[in-house]
């Protein structure tokens, strides 16, 4: 009797996994890539495939990371496609000379004290530390006021992680 129910709970099981098997749904043709959680990505590269997917999984395309498409024939019913000739191609353009990273001048911190501007440095006067235009706590502090930073450093302030303003 024993034996008889162990036969059938495995028959049982070889069946339920075969089922579940027979359920997995095949790669889609132009799938790039699986995620984690069973997803595909469709996408051409991996940079942000399955972002928010638990990330990838297995990854189809070539190593270059473009994926490849088959090119299309055109029926052997269908007519005959003319073009026109192409045009002569255009001469390529110069390269264009690399831009120089701009730098640009510090902007007030929001909701900053009023007053001040560049030039002038904002003092936190319980801790006499003095904030460059531009810096984050620059006029924001609860304590503190305008003056130069020569003024600063005269009544014994020091800069903001010992950096100084002037240049």
């Amino acid at each position: 009797m024993h034996v008889r129910l162990s036969t059938i709970a495995l028959g049982c099981t070889l069946f339920a996994s075969m089922a579940a098997l027979a359920q997995t749904p095949a790669k889609p043709a132009n799938a790039t890539g699986q995620c984690k959680d069973g997803t595909y990505w469709t996408g051409s590269t991996k940079s942000g495939a399955c972002r928010g997917h638990k990330g990838i999984q297995t990854w189809y395309a070539d190593s270059a990371g473009a994926a490849k498409t088959a090119p299309i024939k055109p029926s052997p019913t269908a007519a005959p496609v003319t073009t026109a000739p192409a045009a002569a191609p255009a001469p390529a353009a110069p390269p264009a000379p690399a831009a120089k990273p701009t730098r640009t001048p510090p902007q007030p911190a929001a909701n900053a004290a009023p007053g001040g501007g560049p030039g002038v440095v904002w003092v936190n006067t319980s801790t006499k530390v003095y904030h460059c235009y531009g810096d984050r706590y620059y006029g924001k502090t609860k304590d503190g006021k305008y003056m130069t930073e020569a003024d600063a450093k005269a009544m014994g302030a020091k800069g903001a992680r010992g950096q100084t303003c002037s240049k």
